[in-house]
């Protein structure tokens, strides 16, 4: 009895000693980044608001900068060619030789500078983040600071224990198998060399910092090539990154951030280990293509269709809010297809219309505004054209938000797109089968859940889904009928939130999952390791009766009953019996 009182002691102290240790907060060190050419009012060289092509013939290798709200001018950065991206690929492999040897303390730390860099800077990344995209200074803070924090706090806590050997239990041992008893089974998980990244503009943060932080963590160097439409921030997230670089004493050329166009991009699918793509689908066709030329793996996080489920019994004024309010933010895919159940489709309409009329368009940095400018000038066409398509095949518009916007002069050329609602909307208009990636909101009635889930499943798009019901079990069953990656019960996007999640879609949303477990590992070489546990066995002995062998213990390891089992050790009995008569007689 004393010595279990002695352990229990010694257990409570121990976790005693771990929970102090958890209350003195680590030593950070302070970076120091260059911020005079991203504060507010200093834009490029050319102060003008006058719209130039961000590829001109002649200048193929310069991307022009613009602020997506008013046009104006923040500068160019080089679009690189194939030997450019092959010499940064190269300095990276460099380095990432050094880094494989890094404890994972040392890592964290690079994780954690990262970390407090980002909390204690949050307003002006969220400033450079919404003068590159369009985006409002909210929607910075949920898709920028939030789910990079969350990130890096995850992997900082648990991401070396998900990077041990894992050894293989089956059952009450240790083993590779019934007829291995004698091995001992793991898989161990080592860097893969340098990863490389194309990432896009809506969250240009986050895109690169997502990848970026668990390629390092489990070893690997990266380079992320961003999109030609917001390069301007991540000149300034780059030197961010050196910057922690140099603190943590990691090599100075483990991180690369590339910019240009899609040779740019092109060229980086066939020079790294392993490639992780996010955008379209179409791109990402071509990516996997060129990928295949190298057998290069590859991530494909591409397009979405979120179906928006609605069970008659949810409340609707609440999620009528959360629907209009998430749809309006331009730079997410999201919720794209909205699906009410009858019994209270006009009350979520009427709601949606209300919410929709009070809806503030205009230059995130200008004022409080609740949707920004779309980023890709050409794309408010595109919306249009599908606006046009579903009311020319019946669609009715239940409103469109005032476009009203600050006087900016004479000279700017502006990107807006009103929040639009739908009604009467159904599959066979093309804003119900392609992506949006737009403030318009599509509304379908249904009338019991099988119904919905044909609804939702009606799609070549599997990225996510949401489903609303006050009986939680009956939107967690009509969720599990969808055909997607990754499904939010009563709320919206929470599962990229939850960072211990793997993130990813199926059929033309992608394959593969970044974020999470699943994501960690997928930056690792994952090998398979059998070894002796006792080293007087043998695997495969070579005799003459050796099939009889084999089959003997296939009998007694495998056989699906009882009988059969005693069957194969009589017969393994009488195969060493006879082998001893033999050497008897020899």
């Amino acid at each position: 009895m004393d010595v279990l009182w002695a352990v229990a002691i010694l257990a409570i102290l121990f976790y005693l000693c771990r929970l102090l240790m958890l209350l003195i907060p680590p030593v950070v060190p302070e970076i120091v980044v260059d911020t005079s050419d991203v504060m507010l009012g200093k834009g490029g060289d050319d102060d003008s608001y006058i719209y130039v092509a961000r590829r001109r013939s002649g200048d193929e290798d310069t991307v022009h900068c613009y602020d997506p709200a008013t046009m104006k001018y923040l500068g160019q950065l080089p679009a690189l060619n194939f030997d450019e991206v092959s010499d940064h690929v190269a300095r990276a492999r460099e380095a990432q030789k050094k880094w494989a040897r890094s404890s994972f303390e040392k890592r964290r730390q690079l994780l954690r500078i990262l970390l407090k860099y980002t909390i204690d800077h949050q307003e002006l990344i969220c400033e450079v983040s919404a003068r590159d995209s369009g985006k409002t200074l909210v929607d910075a803070a949920l898709g920028e600071i939030l789910t990079t924090c969350e990130k890096i706090t995850w992997l900082v806590g648990q991401g070396e224990q998900w990077l041990q050997p894992e050894y293989r239990l089956v059952k009450l041992f240790i083993s590779a198998g019934r007829m291995m008893l004698h091995k001992t089974a793991r898989v161990e998980y080592s860097p893969i060399g340098v990863i490389g990244a194309i990432v896009p503009w809506n969250y240009p943060f986050h895109n690169i910092l997502n990848p970026m932080v668990s390629a390092v963590f489990a070893g690997n160097a990266i380079v992320i090539k961003v999109s030609e439409h917001a390069s301007w921030s991540a000149f300034f997230y780059s030197r961010i990154i050196k910057a922690a670089l140099r603190a943590a004493g990691a090599p100075a050329d483990l991180v690369h951030v590339i910019t240009g166009y899609g040779e740019t991009g092109k060229a980086l699918v066939s020079l790294v280990d392993k490639l992780i793509f996010v955008g379209s689908t179409a791109v990402g066709k071509m990516v996997m293509e060129q990928a295949a030329k190298t057998l290069t793996p590859v991530v494909l996080e591409l397009g979405g269709k979120d179906p928006f489920i609605v069970c008659e019994d949810a409340d609707v004024a609440q999620i009528a809010a959360r629907a209009a309010l998430q749809s309006s933010g331009q730079n997410c895919a999201g919720a794209e297809r909205f699906y009410i159940h009858a019994q209270i489709y006009q009350q979520f309409v009427d709601e949606v219309v209300r919410i929709v009329r009070t809806v503030r368009m205009g230059p995130p940095l200008e004022g409080l505004f609740d949707m920004g400018a779309v980023c890709i000038q050409e794309h408010t066409d595109r919306l249009q054209a599908l606006v046009n398509d579903a009311v020319t095949k019946g669609a009715e518009i239940a409103v469109r938000g005032d476009l009203v916007l600050p006087d900016f002069g004479n000279s700017v050329v502006g990107q807006f797109y009103p929040p639009t609602v739908l009604l009467n909307v159904n599959h066979s208009m093309r804003l119900m089968q392609e992506e949006i990636f737009g403030p318009i909101i599509p509304i379908m009635k249904f009338h019991s859940d099988d119904e919905a889930i044909t609804l939702a499943n009606d799609s070549n798009f599997g990225l996510g889904c949401s489903v609303f019901s006050a009986n939680k079990e009956r939107a967690v069953a009509i969720a599990s009928k969808i055909y997607c990656g990754m499904a939010a019960i009563n709320d919206f996007a929470v599962t990229y939130m939850c960072q211990s999640l793997p993130f990813g879609g199926v059929k033309n949303s992608g394959f593969g999952k970044f974020a999470g477990v699943e994501g960690l590992r997928g930056c690792c070489l994952v090998k398979s390791i059998a070894e002796d546990r006792f080293s007087f066995f043998k695997t495969y002995p070579v005799a003459e009766n050796a099939f009889q062998f084999e089959e003997a213990l296939v009998r007694m390891f495998y056989g699906l009953t009882v009988v059969e089992k005693f069957q194969g050790l009589v017969n393994l009995v009488k195969i060493f019996t006879e082998q001893k008569d033999v050497k008897k007689t020899l």
